[in-house]
């Protein structure tokens, strides 16, 4: 509200306290409201009132209402504002809550709480009048350079955006229609602010202080549009693309001259190609191979079947990208930007690509990198590669290889073959239509092999730094620059990649996400895009940090985010279906009226007046908007929970421990299994095990019979020699999983140890590492999955080999610092820190030999 204006608000008003954000006079601002006072305030005041005076009502921000009736008020904000209650919508799903659309009038001032209950109603002063509070010896001129600095700085903002669209067309118009004293508040509800900043604002009375205050805003608004400016790709200019005319054929009724056309006309073509090879910038040697060939297609008839496939490799020849490039987009603050808008959390990725961005400034013909991704399904490793083509502002192919087992695919086929093509590689240039793209060869370890050939062979050209700067595919036989393309190849895992094209490429590895990083990234991307594709606005539904970290920990168990996104949407899913029935009910007025017993929904016309809201009693069930998805929510549409936390329970007897697995998805808590009967001395194992991990599982009891006297571990007759009359079995649960690999030695050793000594492995405890037959605790791989597949099932200590130490320093701070981590070396390390109080070694009696 401008100031000097004749609104004079009651000098007694009802408070609403809000604490999500601050409402400035002249912005609109919609509030959800919950609280027991608050929700008293718009039952008794707002619902029940009869004239337009009732609907206005103080806003307090930065103050939280208590949850409970009983409890004191808090201390109130000095400075509300004063607002026009305009809409009034509320839920009773999952619990009774209002959201409420409010337009602020006025700056007030508190200057006494009359009343706290049944909510709080407070005398005020008006501040609306801004003259009556100025400071007299400012000059009216140091008052009229201000405001004239922040019109200009509102203006050239206004003027950045796109004219276009109504609303900007219609806040241009406002600048110069509202009074400047009115524009501080309203450019700052729009322009993007933090609520700290907003209540600054607020308690700025004076109307100097507001504008010094917003000046600094705009500007920093100003220069993050012209950033977003800069690293907006261009737009091809229409006037500058080039056609290929080809001549009209002539129509004509005389059958004996159609063949003569037609030949003259495929001569033009065969003159227009022509002229477009000898116009083209390709290489020498393909010039000289295609003006060869375009000799031999004007002395071929056009019948033969040569004749189609001589000129579709020519014209193919034609249309590749030989000379023509993109220009990179080398800022590296506005890549940092874009990276980090489109990706959370991936800083070893992001890092490669400002590396890269910073050797192309001091050096222009820097050959393109070829990097691998390597991380579990889900983490965003074919999304990064587009991201990463969007940052350079190159072009964008991707080339799916899983499945692929035909050396062809890469290399293509040779001309002497029916229905013969080139490979993906050129056929990707020629799509992109330039000769440094980024090409994202997706999935390169799902290559096969076949009679046809070995496809991760070919790819040995390809991406070799070395060589592929003459790539040489089968069908044009002439060599073609590859050493300008950024390859960027993904992965689940390195095993199933040969050694040979594993060297040629740089490893970068790309671990699963943490709970915080998944929450982040649910609530920064996944949660809007599935609003977008279901039609849904925020204000229609409400999913709170709290809601996804359950959906995170009960019904997803998994590295990327994949299955998240999955959940998320069927949660859409099901909110549509309530959004579209609500819609269904209001487009039938003639039902408004129902039975007793039935919940009914009166529908208010629009040009009903405000002052007939006299029987708007049942207005205490408004429509279920918005919808809050809360546990019991979950329940409803996903269903019971699909992961509980079952560690404590299965280890509440002697011979289960807890150890850590890392496979192509992610890391994997294990459970290893062991019990012991009368038998001749067998040991059983259980599980699809493979050899490696069979070989641990001997090496481990072959340690404990030769320690059993230090350890004092017996067998059920008291024998220390444990395999005595007994036999043994380990079992690995989930037994249609193939398991292999060395890291599970010590979570064997301790399990037996556990059976055999009668104590329990303390429940919070995890472990991995390979053993020896010396009892040392030798290092091993997938450390980062591995530790944070135990964060997700709630352990609170994990036993790691000491070499292994330096792998720690990949896994994020939050995550360190909830986790205990216990450096092993040696098996005695393991199995104190594995059972509480640690466990008792027997000390061993020195023998004196006499030396008669």
């Amino acid at each position: 509200m401008a100031a000097g204006s004749a609104i004079q608000i009651p000098s007694r008003l009802p408070l609403l306290l809000t604490h999500e954000g601050v409402l400035l006079p002249g912005s609109t601002m919609r509030t959800s409201v919950d609280s027991p006072r608050n929700m008293q305030l718009v039952r008794s005041r707002l619902l029940k009132g009869t004239s337009l005076r009732s609907t206005i009502i103080g806003v307090i921000p930065n103050t939280s209402d208590p949850t409970s009736d009983c409890d004191d008020l808090p201390s109130l904000h000095r400075i509300g504002t004063a607002a026009l209650a305009v809409q009034v919508v509320g839920s009773n799903w999952p619990k009774p809550h209002y959201t409420l659309l409010v337009t602020g009038l006025c700056r007030f001032q508190i200057l006494q709480l009359l009343k706290e209950k049944p909510y709080p109603v407070a005398e005020v002063e008006q501040l609306d009048r801004l003259e009556q509070f100025t400071n007299q010896h400012k000059s009216e001129e140091e008052l009229g350079e201000l405001s004239e600095q922040f019109y200009k700085y509102a203006v050239q903002l206004v003027e950045m955006l796109d004219m276009s669209v109504p609303a900007v067309a219609k806040l241009r118009r406002l600048l110069d229609n509202l009074p400047r004293e009115a524009l501080p508040d309203i450019l700052t509800s729009i322009i993007r602010t933090s609520n700290q900043e907003k209540l600054q604002i607020l308690d700025a009375v004076r109307l100097e202080e507001r504008f010094k205050m917003t000046i600094p805003l705009l500007v920093r608004q100003i220069e993050g549009l012209k950033l977003l400016q800069k690293t907006r790709k261009p737009k091809q200019d229409d006037d500058k693309r080039v056609v290929a005319i080809r001549p009209n054929r002539r129509i004509s009724h005389i059958p004996s001259t159609t063949e003569d056309e037609e030949e003259e006309e495929d001569h033009d073509d065969v003159v227009m190609l022509e002229k477009k090879i000898r116009t083209s910038s390709m290489s020498e040697q393909a010039l000289k191979v295609c003006l060869k060939e375009i000799k031999r297609l004007k002395k071929m008839p056009q019948s033969m079947p040569e004749y189609a496939l001589t000129r579709n490799y020519l014209e193919l020849m034609v249309e590749l990208p030989w000379n023509k490039s993109t220009k990179d987009r080398l800022e590296i603050r506005a890549a940092r930007i874009l990276l980090d808008n489109d990706h959370y959390a991936m800083e070893k990725l992001k890092k490669r690509v400002l590396e890269y961005l910073a050797v192309r400034q001091l050096k222009n013909n820097l050959k393109g990198p070829i990097l691998c991704f390597v991380g579990p399904p889900g983490v965003g490793k074919t999304s990064v590669g587009r991201s990463i083509a969007k940052t350079l502002g190159r072009e964008f192919h991707r080339i799916a290889l899983g499945g692929v087992c035909d050396q062809s695919d890469i290399r293509g086929h040779r001309r002497t073959y029916v229905g013969s093509m080139p490979g993906r590689i050129i056929n990707g240039l020629k799509t992109v239509g330039v000769n440094n793209p980024v090409f994202l060869l997706d999935e390169v370890d799902k290559l096969g092999k076949s009679l046809q050939g070995d496809p991760a062979a070919a790819l040995l050209e390809v991406l070799d730094p070395e060589q592929n700067h003459s790539f040489t595919d089968h069908y044009l036989n002439v060599a073609f620059d590859l050493s300008q393309v950024l390859f960027i190849a993904t992965a689940n895992t390195t095993a199933t990649i040969p050694p040979a094209l594993l060297d040629r490429m740089e490893i970068i590895q790309v671990p699963g996400y943490t709970q915080e990083e998944k929450i982040e990234i649910a609530h920064r991307h996944l949660i809007p895009k599935q609003l977008e594709q279901h039609g849904l606005t925020p204000q229609q539904i409400q999913i709170p940090q709290v809601t996804t970290l359950d959906i995170i920990t009960r019904y997803t168990r998994e590295a990327g985010v994949r299955s998240l996104d999955r959940k998320l949407g069927a949660i859409c899913r099901a909110v549509a279906v309530k959004v579209a029935e609500g819609q269904h009910k209001e487009t039938k007025p003639d039902r408004a009226e129902v039975g007793e017993g039935e919940d009914c929904k009166e529908h208010v016309t629009e040009d009903a007046k405000p002052e007939s809201i006299s029987d708007t009693a049942d207005l205490a069930l408004p429509p279920e908007m918005p919808i809050l998805i809360d546990f019991h929510a979950l329940k409803d549409i996903l269903g019971p929970p699909m992961y509980e936390m079952e560690v404590s329970e299965r280890l509440s007897q002697p011979g289960v421990a807890i150890g850590l697995a890392w496979t192509p998805l992610g890391g994997e808590i294990m459970f290893v299994e062991a019990s012991r009967m009368d038998g001749e001395g067998q040991l059983t194992l259980t599980g699809q095990l493979g050899d490696v991990m069979k070989e641990s599982a001997h090496l481990a009891i072959s340690w404990l019979r030769s320690n059993a006297k230090r350890y004092q571990l017996t067998n059920a007759s008291g024998s220390f020699d444990l395999l005595d009359n007994t036999d043994i079995h380990l079992h690995f649960p989930a037994g249609a999983v193939t398991k292999d690999g060395p890291s599970a030695g010590v979570t064997i050793v301790t399990c037996l140890a556990s059976l055999f000594s009668g104590r329990l492995v303390c429940s919070d405890v995890a472990m991995t590492g390979e053993i020896t037959l010396r009892g040392l605790v030798l290092p091993v791989g997938g450390i980062k999955d591995k530790v944070l597949a135990a964060h997700r099932a709630g352990l609170k200590r994990i036993i790691i080999p000491r070499r292994n130490e330096k792998d720690l320093e990949e896994i994020a701070v939050n995550v360190r610092q909830d986790l205990t981590f216990v450096m092993a070396s040696c098996l005695d390390e393991v199995l104190n820190a594995a059972f509480d109080g640690g466990f008792a070694v027997k000390p061993r009696v020195e023998r004196l030999n006499s030396k008669l």
